[in-house]
Formats: C-alpha cells, structure tokens, sequence
C-alpha cells in the first residue's frame, strides 16, 4: 500500500519532520520564503494531507485543488486564521493546531518586549553602536519603572494568564478585559474590567486575544487614545489587532510613551514603513515562540495532527471538532 502523499510548506524542526516522514511521501518545501498561491495550489493537487503555516492561505479552492481524498490540515501553530475552518468542515476535515504548548516561550517574550521598551534596552543599544556613548548622564534614555506597575492584559486565556504570572513578580496590579475568560486561577490576583478602564488604568496594555472579526482593528485611533500617555503598547497576538495608522500617529506625537511589536500589518512589516523610522517602537519578526524546546514541540504536535488526520484517528488537537460528527 503506497504511503499518504503530504505537502509540508516548510521546513520544519527535525523532530517532527522526521516523525513525518517515517510513514509518508512528503513534498516539503524548501525555500526560506513561502510557497506563492499558485505553487501552493499545484503542490496540493492529489495530496492526502497538508502541513501549512500561518503564511499559507488555506481555502476553499487549495482544498478543492486537492481533491476528495484531502484527509487533514495541520497548522503548525496555534493560530489558525490562516485556514477557512467553516470550509474545511463543510468537506469533512479535520485542522489541527499546536496550543498550549508554546503558552510560556510567548508569555516571556512579551515580558521581554514589556521590560525593553519601558528600559529603551533597544534604543540604548543602538545609541551604543552609533558612537554617541560619551559620558554617564543622569538624564539619559529614562523610561518608566515596571515594578509596582498596572499591567493590563487584553485576552485572558493561557498566554494572558501567564502574563499575570510573570507580573507577580514585579510587585504589578493586573487588570484583565476577556468577557469569555474562565475565572482566573487562585493566586493570580488579577481583577476583570470593562475594555475602557483597562485602557486608562494601565501603565502597560499587553495583547493576548485571538483575531477575529470582532477584534480585527481593536486598537484603533480611539482607544489608543484611550492610554495614558506614558502607557506602552505589547502586541504578540496578531498584527491586525492593532491599527497600523492609528499607532504610528500615537507614537510620533507622544501621545503613548511606545510599543513593541512581535507581529504586524502586514507581515512582514515593509521596509519603507513610517513606523520603523521611529525611535519609540520596537519592532521583531514574530518570535515570540522560538525557542528550541518550544518550536521542537510545536513540529511533533503538528505531526502527530497530521498522521492521526491520516490513518483516520481523531486528531489530538482538532479546531472543528463538529467534523467528527458529521
């Protein structure tokens, strides 16, 4: 019996990768940038399965490129606004994703991006590099301090929570906005508000919610209006959460002290972007999760999705599970 054909549309970590291949054909994609539509679509055709990225544009018409026999997408990340869910459960198939996983790798890369933009760590790094070093001064690259901080953390589910973990220890009152968030666990010592008072009562404003089509654009003029001027703006979700126009105008008329981006819109942010020409943003190219473990386990998750997709197994992780019930 031949072995299930997959596309795989990236190189992936080893681990994962070579669990894949010990049971399929795999086409894996080699190059450092995605696939173009057209090369994803004909790299589809006839396979059984799909290992795709959040770069991938996983339709209605990549499925149907396919063909019937498609069994499974796996996602290799959390996320999966990339892939046409409803369409996928419409022609039987299960999507799977990797949560939890990378729940700790992010919620300490955003503490990172928090603590360098309040301490400018970039742009005295930069200042070092650039020669301008020339003396101690007493009034040199201050920022606000973090301890004894209000964080506020829009989006409560596991990065948000752990988020309040890591803010424990920095002495920090957390206030939470997530009208879907289960109750907190003990100890956490973060109290649920309106969107509006974690906005004006945070020193920090940290985003951890899922994009959606009621939170695409959340942050906009409006409500980065709505942040203390010292406030800084956290952003490891997703780009389009935040409105791109609306910080760039916050941020070069001081109206917010700064931000710092791990993801933005587009992606990847282009070069000539007004946003990079400022000294208060930090911008980083969505590696909140890349740690070694952490991506390590992301690839054996997202394989395991997608050989139990093929040997007709419920997926360990499925995003429809309606679809088991069809």
């Amino acid at each position: 019996m031949a072995a299930p054909r997959v596309f795989v549309t990236r190189i992936i970590p080893d681990q994962g990768l070579r669990l894949i291949r010990e049971c399929c054909d795999v086409d894996l994609w080699m190059d450092e940038l995605p696939p173009s539509r057209d090369v994803l679509i004909e790299h589809a055709r006839g396979v059984d399965g799909l290992l795709t990225l959040l770069t991938d544009r996983i339709d209605g018409e990549v499925m149907d490129a396919a063909g019937a026999q498609l069994k499974v997408i796996s996602n290799h990340a959390v996320g999966f606004d990339n892939i046409d869910v409803p369409a996928a459960t419409r022609r039987g198939i299960p999507v799977g994703n990797t949560p939890g996983i990378l729940t700790d790798a992010t919620a300490d890369f955003a503490f990172a991006l928090l603590l360098a933009a309040a301490r400018r760590v970039v742009e005295g790094e930069r200042y070092v590099r650039e020669g301008k070093w020339k003396t101690w001064g007493p009034s040199l690259l201050l920022g606000p301090d973090v301890h004894g901080a209000t964080l506020g953390l829009i989006g409560f589910g596991r990065i948000g929570q752990a988020m309040a973990r890591r803010a424990r220890g920095f002495d920090m009152r957390v206030l939470y906005y997530d009208p879907s968030a289960p109750q907190p666990e003990p100890g956490l010592n973060a109290t649920a508000s309106d969107l509006e008072t974690v906005l004006s009562e945070s020193d920090f404003v940290s985003l951890h919610t899922p994009l959606t089509p009621e939170t695409r654009g959340l942050m906009n003029r409006e409500r980065i209006a709505a942040m203390k001027p010292t406030a800084i703006l956290i952003n490891t979700a997703r780009g389009p959460i935040v409105d791109a126009g609306a910080l760039y105008e916050a941020l070069a008329e001081h109206r917010i002290f700064a931000a710092a981006l791990d993801v933005t819109d587009p992606e990847p942010i282009p070069a000539d972007s007004p946003l990079l020409a400022l000294d208060n943003l930090i911008v980083v190219p969505h590696i909140a999760s890349a740690s070694v473990a952490t991506r390590q386990k992301m690839s054996l998750m997202a394989a395991k999705n997608l050989i139990a997709g093929l040997t007709g197994e419920p997926l360990p992780n499925c995003v429809n599970p309606e679809v088991y019930q069809r």
